[in-house]
């Protein structure tokens, strides 16, 4: 029933943990599917339609990203499958194919709609619908700009504690040690040597 809306298990569908199996799908199957967590998210809808006519067309069930490419697949319940086919999008004739199989490459939001099938001495498939998602942006990356360039490379205050904290502990004993060295050598040289 057309507008009518049914969980798992309420005259369709047996749940088997975060799945719903259907047995045996029948036409009436046909419509909108989609799951719900328990906090109230939902998932993307899907179309699946169940066919009673003898030909299927095989598309994809979910949305697909743009850019990906897309197969399309005419065929028949019985041998032969692979037949000579006709695929339209949205009423209009877009295509034949020998095998009847058809790709429509790097998609656009252009190719979202309709799309069906027909075999000639065999029949028509029921409409498909093929959503296209667009192509996530990815931001630019950050441009550096002058004071950035200038903060990254000026050293930081403790870098320059850090640096007169070497320096004093390197050259305090060097010039501690040269003036003792310049006395003695004086008292040396002046033969007065401090006494005992």
């Amino acid at each position: 029933m057309e507008g009518h809306m049914s969980e798992c298990g309420d005259g369709w569908g047996r749940p088997n943990g975060p799945s719903c199996i259907i047995s045996m799908s029948l036409t009436w199957d046909s419509g909108a599917y989609w799951c719900e967590s328990k906090e109230g998210a939902t998932s993307n809808r899907i179309n699946i339609t169940v066919s009673g006519t003898p030909v299927i067309l095989q598309s994809p069930v979910l949305p697909v990203m743009e850019g990906q490419n897309v197969s399309l697949h005419c065929q028949t319940k019985s041998p032969p499958s692979e037949l000579l086919a006709d695929f339209y999008k949205d009423g209009s004739l877009i295509g034949t194919e020998p095998t009847g199989h058809m790709t429509i490459h790097h998609v656009t939001k252009s190719d979202e709609g309709v799309y069906k099938c027909h075999i000639s001495s065999r029949g028509e498939s029921p409409p498909g619908w093929i959503y296209v998602t667009e192509k996530p942006t990815t931001p630019p990356p950050p441009t550096s700009s002058f004071s950035t360039t200038t903060t990254s490379t000026s050293p930081s205050s403790s870098h320059l504690w850090f640096m007169l904290l070497l320096h004093l502990v390197v050259f305090c004993p060097f010039f501690i040690s040269t003036v003792l060295m310049a006395s003695l050598y004086r008292h040396r040289l002046t033969g007065n040597y401090p006494s005992p």
